[in-house]
C-alpha cells in the first residue's frame, strides 16, 4: 500500500476539500452555476492565495462525455463565500448525445482539404471520440476527429478537428503540436553551468537538481505518425555524456553545443518559474520533462507536443539551430499554459496562448542576464543568421509583414503565430510604454492603435499580472476580451482596483483596440 503521510497528507486532504467544496458552491457562483443532473466535475487544480482564498480549476462532462470550452475556475472567499466563477461556457447544458452522423463519415469530413489542413501531408484519422462542443459558448454534439501527418516544414502534425455530429459540418480545427515559427561551450549563450549526473565513469547531460531533466541526440531522425497522434513510440534519442565534465564547444562542429543550448534553456525557465511565482518546474509538481536535439534535416523550427521540447538545426544557412534562450523558454512555456488555462490552441485563444509563451520566453531571457544573449523583445534573433532581427518583435509586430498590432474582429481567423502579436503588442506598452527608448542596446519604437501615449509599469509587474491572470482567471476559449477582463481582475487582486499598474493595464488594452 502507498500511503501519504504527515504535511503532504494534511495538505493533499486539504486540497481535496477545498476541491469539493468549491463544486459544491458551484451552484450559488456567479455568473451562472450551469449545473444539471447531467453535468459533472472534476478538479484540476487549486491555487490558494496568501488571505485564504481559493481559485479552484475544474473541467466537466455532460452524459459522461468530456465537454471541450466547458472547464472554469470558480473563486471563493477565505471564509467560502463564492466570489465568481471564470468560464466561456454562458448557458446551461441540455442537448441529445445521440450522433446523426457516424464516425467514419466524420473522419471522412475531417480529413477532407480544407484550409487548415492543406499543409499536411500523409494525414490520417487516428482516433474519434464524442464530445460536446462549448467552445462558442453553447452546447453542441460534436465528434473530435484525431489525425496526424507531416506539417509542410516537417514538424510532425496532431490535428484535432471538430465535426457536427447532426450536421456533418467541420467547426474548427487544433493543431495540437504547438511550435515557434523560426526561433554550454554553447553557441548562443557562451560558458554556461550545468548540474549533471554522474553514472560510472561518465556524466550525464541529466539535472537531478530540476527534475531530473535531460537532453537527447536525435541524430537527425524524424518521429513516427504512431508517435505524433498518441505521443508513444517516439524516438528518445540518446542522452548526452561525457567523459568529463564539459560538454560541447561553442560550436556546430560539435553535436554537443545544441543539447547545451537546449539544456541550459530548460534550467533558466524552470529556475524563473521557480524563482518569481514559486511554481515548480512545468507541471508544477517538480517533476522534469526533456529535451530532443538535432532533429530532422534543414528542420527550421522547434516543438512542444506535450512531453519534451524538440529542436531542428535551421537550415545552417539563413538559421542556425533554434535552441537560444527565448525560445527553451517559449516552448517550456506552452507546457505552463496548458497545465493551467489550457488555451485552445485555435482562434483567439490560439493567439493568447503563443503570445504567453513569446511574453515568457522573454521574460526568461531577461531574468538569465546572460552577456551573451541579453534580456530584448526580439524572439528568434540569436539563430536569425542572415539579420539578427529574429521572427518576430514584440514593441511593434507588425513589423515582420504578418503579425496583428491591433485587434479586429478577423483577429481569430489569422495563424496563431500572427494573431499572436496583439497580447505581444499589449504586453510590450503595459512593460516599456509607446515611442522610442533604447533597451540593452536594442532600438524599440511602438506605436499604439488609437493615438494614445502609454507610460509602462515594468515588464516584472506586468509579467506577475499575465501570469495570474493566466493561471487563475482565463480558461481553454479565453479570447482577448476576456483576457482583458482577467488581467484586470489579476490587477486587481496584486495592486488593488484604481492602482497605477491597474489602470495601466486597461489603457493598453484599449491601446491595441480591446477596449
Amino acid at each position: 500500500m502507498r500511503t501519504i503521510s504527515g504535511l503532504a497528507a494534511t495538505a493533499a486532504l486539504a486540497v481535496v476539500a477545498v476541491g469539493t467544496q468549491a463544486v459544491g458552491a458551484a451552484a450559488g457562483a456567479a455568473p451562472a452555476s450551469l449545473e444539471t443532473e447531467s453535468t459533472t466535475y472534476r478538479v484540476v487544480d487549486v491555487i490558494t492565495d496568501a488571505d485564504g482564498t481559493t481559485h479552484t480549476r475544474m473541467v466537466r462532462s455532460y452524459e459522461g462525455l468530456p465537454v471541450i470550452g466547458g472547464d472554469r475556475v470558480v473563486h471563493r472567499g477565505p471564509a467560502g463565500a463564492a466570489r465568481g466563477v471564470s468560464q466561456t461556457l454562458e448557458t446551461p447544458l441540455s442537448l441529445a448525445t445521440t450522433p446523426l452522423v457516424a464516425a467514419t463519415s466524420a473522419a471522412t469530413n475531417a480529413l477532407a482539404k480544407a484550409p487548415a489542413t492543406r499543409d499536411i501531408t500523409g494525414a490520417k484519422e487516428e482516433s474519434s471520440r464524442l464530445v460536446v462542443d462549448a467552445t462558442s459558448g453553447t452546447g453542441r454534439l460534436a465528434w473530435e476527429v484525431v489525425s496526424g501527418g507531416t506539417q509542410d516544414d516537417g514538424t510532425p502534425s496532431r490535428l484535432a478537428t471538430y465535426v457536427d455530429a447532426r450536421t456533418g459540418k467541420v467547426l474548427w480545427r487544433e493543431q495540437q503540436i504547438e511550435t515557434v515559427d523560426g526561433s554550454g561551450q554553447s553557441l548562443y549563450s557562451g560558458t554556461v553551468p550545468l548540474q549533471l549526473t554522474q553514472s560510472g565513469s561518465t556524466y550525464q547531460l541529466k539535472d537531478p537538481t530540476r527534475g531530473n531533466t535531460y537532453t537527447t541526440d536525435l541524430n537527425n531522425k524524424e518521429d513516427s505518425l504512431v508517435c505524433q497522434i498518441f505521443g508513444s513510440g517516439c524516438k528518445a534519442g540518446t542522452l548526452f555524456t561525457s567523459p568529463d565534465t564539459s560538454f560541447g564547444n561553442g560550436a556546430t562542429s560539435s553535436r554537443e553545443s545544441a543539447a547545451v543550448d537546449a539544456q541550459y534553456g530548460t534550467n533558466m525557465t524552470w529556475d524563473f518559474y521557480k524563482t518569481t511565482y514559486g511554481r515548480n518546474g512545468i507541471f508544477g509538481d517538480g517533476s522534469g520533462s526533456y529535451n530532443r536535439v538535432h532533429y530532422g534535416n534543414g528542420y527550421v523550427n522547434a516543438f512542444w507536443d506535450g512531453t519534451k521540447m524538440t529542436y531542428g538545426d535551421g537550415d545552417g544557412t539563413s538559421y542556425g539551430p533554434l535552441v537560444s534562450l527565448d525560445v527553451a523558454g517559449h516552448e517550456m512555456s506552452h507546457g505552463v499554459t496548458e497545465h493551467s488555462a489550457n488555451l485552445t490552441y485555435d482562434g483567439e485563444s490560439g493567439g493568447l496562448n503563443e503570445a504567453t509563451s513569446d511574453i515568457f520566453g522573454t521574460m526568461v531571457e531577461f531574468f538569465a542576464a546572460n552577456p551573451n544573449d541579453v534580456g530584448d523583445y526580439l524572439i528568434g534573433e540569436e539563430f536569425d543568421l542572415a539579420n539578427h532581427a529574429g521572427f518576430r518583435r514584440m514593441d511593434n509586430p507588425a513589423a515582420d509583414g504578418d503579425s496583428l498590432n491591433c485587434w479586429s474582429s478577423n483577429a481569430g481567423n489569422v495563424d496563431v503565430h500572427y494573431s499572436s502579436g496583439i497580447g505581444n503588442h499589449f504586453f510590450y506598452l503595459l512593460a516599456e510604454g509607446s515611442g522610442a527608448k533604447t533597451i540593452n542596446g536594442v532600438s524599440y519604437n511602438s506605436p499604439t492603435c488609437n493615438g494614445s501615449t502609454v507610460s509602462g509599469i515594468g515588464r516584472d509587474d506586468a509579467a506577475k499580472i499575465w501570469y495570474r491572470a493566466l493561471t487563475v482567471y482565463m480558461t481553454s476559449s479565453t479570447d482577448y476580451h476576456g483576457a482583458r477582463t482577467a488581467s484586470l481582475n489579476a490587477a486587481r487582486d496584486l495592486f488593488t482596483q484604481g492602482s497605477v499598474q491597474y489602470n495601466a493595464v486597461a489603457t493598453a488594452w484599449s491601446a491595441v483596440g480591446v477596449s
